[in-house]
């Protein structure tokens, strides 16, 4: 029974540390195998509202949101866009420069009561396209901090449209 015991808990230790491992792991979406960000987040609001919310903010979340986004279409509920974000190299010294530009589209959708954003085809820009999972495949340091980067970036872009995304307060007027 004892020798019984000890494979168990090693294996239960082993999965254990590799989950912990794991933990900050990019979202790649099964089907396709791209890096992507998505989620149906509920929030009080029509259709209309949402939509009208996320154009605002757009508008202040872009420098030039009209060439930003390349579908509005407030019937379907449906914005689609495409941008860029700049990633940098750190030397040892800590020292940064410039490693390129990643490209990426975002989709937002809208339903009563609900919206979905999606993001994805993160692509490396340069004298071609090179796809950001190339990244997942290597354990160097530098590709590590690339995605580390296109993590944040994508964090930040999901926190910013979520506070944007939330109804206003209304303030009530004050006469008497």
């Amino acid at each position: 029974m004892k020798n019984n015991i000890a494979p168990g808990l090693l294996f239960i230790i082993f999965s254990i540390s590799l989950v912990a491992q794991n933990s900050n792991v990019l979202p790649i979406d099964e089907e396709t195998g791209l890096i992507t960000y998505q989620e149906v987040v509920e929030e009080e609001g029509t259709k209309k509202e949402y939509f009208n919310r996320s154009i605002g903010w757009i508008n202040n979340f872009y420098k030039n949101p009209v060439d930003v986004t390349k579908t509005r279409d407030p019937e379907s509920g449906i914005i689609k866009g495409i941008h860029r974000f700049k990633i940098k190299n750190t030397d040892e010294d800590g020292n940064t420069s410039d490693a390129g530009v990643v490209q990426y589209q975002f989709v937002l959708q809208f339903k009563d009561g609900r919206y979905r954003y999606t993001l994805d085809d993160f692509v490396l820009r340069q004298g071609s396209k090179i796809p950001a999972e190339k990244w997942l495949n290597k354990s160097d340091a530098q590709s590590k901090s690339y995605l580390k980067q296109l993590d944040k970036f994508a964090q930040d872009w999901i926190k910013s449209l979520k506070e944007g995304m939330k109804p206003k307060v209304e303030k009530e007027d004050d006469n008497w």
